[in-house]
């Protein structure tokens, strides 16, 4: 069963006539609806929720909020509904787009990624008032929305990223204005105009969700600083959290990782091996959650490793870690040390990083596996492509603490293969994640093939964890002095 209350199939089975009648409207709406779509100066169509300007688009968001304010809670239901539907039945399409236009990841993975967040990611039914009464009468607490959300989104998980945060902001009676990134703009433009369709074929005002169809950082920081924007809300790297931090608005950030896997001697080595192989690689490891290092106890480390070769991974010979380093670090960094890896084999599959080194492995190879000493910068930098560093603990207490601080204090995603559960416990406590997986991937925490719901916002850096409505929501207060309490 999906966020909204609807099975995915039941989405599905209803996408396609609502997908047929937004698709033939080839001419403009009548008055009040999305406006029809014109060229504009880059090439990115304008229209339909996409605009020139910062102020344009932000003006248009803040007009929509008055408007969708307007709306009741059982209409603003059927709206996300309704863009759950239409966006399931582009989900394919979406995907493909994202993947021909950033040249990163996995076509599939990204359709895996697309339904996901529309069947995953929470929506109105999260906002639940909360009532006390006593003998002075009755106070009631309510999640409020907050206005213009402005949102940055980042080229690795560009249509997720919107999808997931236009759902979570609209179900909290928001709207938002996008600041896409530029080289997955016009995927992301698309995807704002095709939830501006779906939301005025339901019912609600046009331009709900915005977005400048030609982003720069200089209309990023003006987004972030804006006056009618009441709520930053970023996803990427250091960065632009930092910049969100300094707007002088309130941030909800969700910035970098860099998880580790630690596996013990009591885990079922075979499923480990399958199960990190698969996670390290899913989209070329360009998920803040995947698997980016592999911490295991000494006596299982050779076992580990030929599971993994059994399951997707190339082990790459020691004789050629140094090769290895010149091809995937644009600057190599010393022990413990993060280097600055080429941009150019970021979530690019693993034959073509082995290509590089004379190399040649079919399409069953997903992920370079490489064994370093503990102080190697593989093991401390997010590399974000499958070059997956695989390093020797004496121990499990051992393994804990180097994953610990392998992860950064970013406090984002670790992962432990155990069947010890004092040990599962340490490992979870120490490392204190948003997301703490026991016996699976790194993305089964977002609820892929796993329980729970989604985001793709993961605000470790300002405390949110998984953003949900409630997190896109401030609280009200309303009481009554004396009366209606009936007992």
């Amino acid at each position: 069963m999906s966020a909204s209350g609807f099975a995915p199939h039941q989405i599905r089975a209803i996408a396609e006539a609502i997908a047929r009648e937004i698709s033939a409207q080839s001419s403009p709406p009548p008055a009040g609806g999305s406006p029809a779509a014109r060229p504009g100066p880059g090439g990115v169509a304008l229209g339909g929720g996409a605009f020139a300007t910062v102020d344009e688009a932000v003006g248009a968001a803040r007009q929509a909020f008055f408007q969708f304010g307007g709306i009741g809670l059982e209409h603003r239901k059927r709206i996300i509904a309704n863009l759950r539907a239409v966006l399931s039945a582009e989900a394919d399409s979406l995907a493909r787009e994202a993947w021909q236009e950033t040249g990163l990841g996995r076509y599939q993975d990204k359709v895996h990624k697309n339904r996901l967040v529309i069947d995953k990611t929470p929506g109105p039914e999260e906002l639940v008032p909360r009532a006390i009464s006593g003998d002075r009468g009755l106070a009631l607490i309510e999640p409020a929305p907050f206005g213009v959300i402005g949102a940055i989104t980042p080229t690795t998980n560009p249509t997720s990223t919107i999808i997931c945060n236009g759902i979570g902001m609209l179900s909290a009676g928001n709207t938002v204005a996008f600041n896409v990134h530029p080289r997955a703009k016009r995927v992301s433009v698309r995807t704002v105009q095709l939830m501006n369709q779906a939301i005025v074929a339901a019912g609600g005002p046009p331009n709900t969700v915005t977005c400048v169809a030609e982003p720069t950082i200089e209309s990023a920081q003006a987004l972030m600083t804006h006056r009618l924007v009441r709520l930053v809300v970023v996803t990427g790297g250091p960065g632009v959290v930092g910049e969100a931090m300094r707007s002088g608005k309130r941030a909800i950030c969700g910035g970098p990782g860099n998880p580790p896997a630690v596996v013990d001697e009591s885990a079922d080595l075979d499923e480990a091996g399958r199960l990190i192989v698969e996670g390290h690689s899913f989209d070329n490891n360009i998920i803040c959650v995947d698997e980016k290092e592999v911490i295991a106890v000494d006596r299982i480390t050779d076992d580990l490793k030929a599971a993994m070769r059994r399951h997707g991974a190339y082990e790459l010979p020691a004789s050629e870690l140094s090769r290895l380093e010149a091809v995937i670090f644009a600057k190599n960094a010393g022990p413990r040390g993060h280097a600055k890896v080429n941009r150019d084999l970021v979530g690019q599959n693993a034959s073509v990083i082995l290509d590089k080194l004379g190399i040649h492995v079919g399409p069953e190879v997903r992920a370079v596996l490489v064994e370093v000493p503990n102080d190697h910068p593989l093991i401390w930098t997010e590399q974000m492509m499958p070059v997956l560093p695989i390093t020797r603990a004496r121990n499990v207490d051992e393994a804990i603490d180097l994953a610990v601080a392998a992860e950064g204090g970013n406090f984002h995603t670790a992962t432990m293969h155990s069947h010890d559960l004092p040990s599962l416990s340490k490992m979870a406590r120490l490392s204190n994640c948003s997301i703490f997986v026991k016996n699976g991937t790194g993305v089964g925490g977002l609820g892929h093939h796993g329980e729970g719901y989604t985001s793709f916002t993961i605000a470790s850096p300002t405390g949110e964890g998984l953003t949900t409505p409630l997190s896109f929501s401030r609280w009200r207060r309303c009481t009554v002095t004396d009366h209606f309490r009936i007992t």
